[in-house]
């Protein structure tokens, strides 16, 4: 992305950030002054309600009390006119009595021996009989009238004696009418009177002309105000009192929850704890919430309102309710956002174009300045940038040309002395690629950094499994010489040709030259440790057989003399003894223990020629687990002196013969497993075991359990006269190797101090 374009982007995103910030403040700011303004408005509201509310009740106790006045005197006239014992009064007396004293009807209360207060006589029959112990309050009040109590009445909450009238509700013997009681009982007669008269003109004038007239010219005014309620806080929330009318449940007005208004919106949780608060507060509450509301056609629908609840003080506390629609805020809003959205995109889009115009003539230098670079970063030099302002890019294209001259200087200088390194590099590679000698470089704590094919062929290791791990093929007797080696080389004191044992990957040891010297970086310290091997396996195989042969030839040389001079005087002995035997000069017992003696004389010095010249050996198929299970039998008895056990392992399946010369695979196997017993001076168990490997070879292995061989000890086994037994001469392994290896096979010996020692021979099956 080029720097125009991120210099115009950069501005277009500045003026972005700062148009939506200045949407978002303009919205929030006007949504909040808009939510005060409605809650303004519905604070007036409230306040025209309060004082519709105050007028209204005042009017309304006003006739209540002029009802109540006129319920009294009727109820005193009625008592002069009737008889005080209330068997003396008819229905028909009650009714025309009614009339004529201009009330809807008069009951007369008796209280019973239970204590209910009950209708006696009516001008309405459906009233006799009824009880009032149901009524809470009315039932209150009567006993007290029967006491002679003074009872508070409606009117201005005074209390007048023998009197007491009620608040205008609902009849119990006919719902569909609302009246206005007055109790008379002043002792003189022996039943209370109860005049009452029709008090729906009352909630007429407060329907059309009072509270709910209010408010009703209110909605039609305000569109936005959706509801308007009037909560009585002393039954807001609670159980409702219900009567029947017309067989439909309706309120008792003198408990109502909501005396004016409607109360459509409903959440009454919500609105209980606003109410609560409101008039404990005696403050204006308001709350946003969504109300679901059920229409007449069956479907619900929610509106999300703004209620503020205003308490109000007339003849007794109010809260009003105000519900205004928030829809209309939020649509406002929303037109309002979405106008200065356009506005803004429009602004944005201008900047956009403005802003790319304008850096196209900021950036216009500074392109060919990186034009000038892209031409330095290709290699051409040549060129010089011309800019004739002073400010920093004038100062930024003198800067590339001087670079450029520099750079100029310093590439011709590394191209020659790039193609030197190459060159060397090169030479190098072709030279460790290519040479026999295995070379490998680790770093100080020992990890493997390179090593060449040379190595990855004599040891077996790939260069991609060693690198970066420990290369641990050391013998463990030779650790502390490699230590030494290490620490005499980061001294700075190179090793040459120092002969040595490494393991191969397949654990065989292998025969080394090496030269170690160390790797420096530029000051001079020792980095890494570069090793050079040459396999010196051949040639010191090669030694040991020149050796060998060099004592096997003395030693022939010595036993065809001894052999020669000692078979000499043994035949001459020989003819005598037999000359004798014919004469019977001797015993033929010492004759045949002579002659005996003489042969084995003659045995042992033709074995002894065994070393110095070849024997006529027959191969024949022989079984080989017979030869070594006649040994066993043979060595048992001394076994069991020497405390010895024997363990051994043969194959179960049939095997095949080996082809081999018997007697002397006899002597190699009596060899090894006397010198096994030798080894154990306290005895201990000798494991054989014979191991076929199909068409291959037949493996004997002999462990024992005894004192072991030193590892200096153990590479001289098999040297003539070399042996540590106080009567042995060292002949014995030294044939031994000879017979196996006239039978094409190996010997092998594994030991270690302490711990035993297990020889292992490989015979071919095919012999010869």
């Amino acid at each position: 992305m080029s720097i125009r374009t991120k210099l115009t982007l950069l501005i277009t995103v500045f003026v972005t950030i700062i148009l939506s910030l200045n949407i978002s403040i303009y919205y929030y700011s006007t949504k909040q002054n808009m939510q005060h303004n409605a809650r303004q408005q519905m604070q007036d509201v409230a306040l025209q309600i309060k004082a519709s509310v105050q007028s209204t009740e005042q009017f309304r106790k006003h006739m209540e009390d002029a009802l109540g006045d006129k319920i009294h005197l009727a109820a005193i006239a009625a008592k002069q006119e009737l008889d005080p014992h209330i068997d003396n009064v008819t229905n028909e007396q009650l009714a025309s009595l009614s009339r004529k004293l201009g009330v809807d009807g008069i009951t007369l209360w008796t209280r019973r021996q239970d204590g209910d207060i009950v209708v006696a006589k009516s001008s309405a029959p459906k009233e006799i009989g009824m009880s009032s112990k149901p009524w809470s309050f009315w039932f209150t009040a009567f006993n007290e009238l029967f006491d002679y109590h003074d009872v508070l009445t409606v009117k201005e909450g005074e209390r007048q004696s023998h009197y007491w009238t009620g608040p205008i509700n609902f009849a119990t013997s006919d719902p569909s009418k609302i009246n206005k009681w007055g109790d008379y009982f002043d002792g003189t007669t022996d039943y209370m009177i109860n005049p009452y008269v029709d008090a729906k003109p009352v909630l007429d004038f407060e329907e059309n002309s009072g509270t709910n007239a209010v408010i009703r010219s209110i909605l039609r005014s305000n569109p936005n105000i959706l509801e308007i309620t009037g909560i009585d806080p002393e039954f807001f929330g609670k159980p409702t009192i219900w009567r029947v009318k017309q067989g439909k449940r309706i309120q008792n007005l003198d408990v109502r929850q909501v005396p004016f208004g409607t109360y459509n919106l409903q959440s009454e949780t919500n609105d209980a704890s606003s109410v609560r608060l409101a008039t404990e507060q005696g403050t204006t509450i308001n709350s946003n919430e969504d109300v679901t509301i059920e229409q007449q056609s069956g479907h619900t629908v929610t509106k999300s309102v703004i209620k503020s609840f205003l308490p109000i003080v007339s003849n007794k506390p109010y809260v009003v309710s105000v519900s205004f629609d928030r829809k209309v805020i939020d649509q406002t809003l929303r037109r309002q956002l979405i106008d200065h959205s356009l506005i803004s995109l429009s602004l944005i889009l201008t900047t956009l174009i403005a802003s790319y115009i304008l850096s196209g003539f900021m950036v216009k230098t500074l392109n060919r300045i990186v034009s000038k670079v892209n031409e330095i970063a290709a290699g051409r030099f040549g060129t010089t940038v011309t800019v004739k302002s002073k400010d920093e890019l004038g100062m930024l294209a003198s800067r590339v040309n001087l670079m450029s001259g520099n750079l100029h200087q310093y590439t011709s200088r590394i191209k020659e002395t790039s193609e030197e390194l190459r060159s060397m590099k090169e030479y190098l590679e072709s030279f460790v690629g290519n040479t026999s000698d295995a070379i490998h470089v680790i770093d100080l704590a020992g990890n493997v950094l390179s090593v060449n094919k040379a190595f990855e062929s004599m040891f077996g290791w790939p260069g991609a499994e060693l690198v970066g791990q420990r290369l641990d093929n050391i013998p463990r007797e030779l650790h502390a010489e490699d230590a030494d080696i290490r620490a005499r080389v980061l001294q700075g004191e190179p090793v040459a040709d120092f002969e040595t044992i490494r393991y191969g990957k397949n654990g065989r040891p292998i025969d080394l030259s090496i030269t170690v010297s160390g790797i420096r970086d530029e000051h001079g310290a020792i980095m890494a440790i570069a090793t050079i091997s040459r396999n010196i396996t051949a040639r010191k195989q090669s030694e040991e057989v020149i050796r060998r042969s060099e004592k096997l030839g003395l030693i022939g040389q010595l036993a065809a003399g001894v052999a020669h001079e000692i078979r000499n005087p043994l035949t001459t002995l020989h003819g005598f003894v037999q000359l004798m035997k014919q004469k019977s000069t001797l015993s033929p017992a010492h004759m045949d223990i002579m002659m005996s003696e003489l042969d084995r004389i003659n045995f042992i010095v033709s074995e002894f020629l065994v070393l110095s010249k070849p024997q006529v050996s027959r191969f024949t198929p022989t079984d080989l687990t017979g030869i070594v299970g006649d040994l066993l039998l043979f060595l048992d008895s001394q076994a069991n002196m020497s405390n010895v056990q024997f363990v051994t392992a043969f194959p179960e399946e049939p095997v095949p013969k080996l082809i081999c010369e018997p007697n002397q695979l006899k002597q190699v196997f009596l060899n090894i497993l006397k010198n096994a017993m030798e080894a154990m001076e306290d005895g201990g168990v000798i494991q054989i075991e014979i191991v076929h490997r199909p068409n291959e070879s037949f493996i004997v292995k002999v462990t024992d359990e005894g004192c072991g061989i030193a590892p200096e000890e153990l590479r001289r086994l098999g040297e003539p006269f070399f042996t540590k037994k106080v009567t042995g001469n060292g002949l014995g392994l030294m044939v031994s190797q000879q017979i196996i290896a006239n039978h094409r096979g190996t010997i092998t010996f594994h030991s270690e101090l302490g711990r035993g020692t297990c020889v292992e021979v490989c015979l071919p099956l095919g012999g010869l």
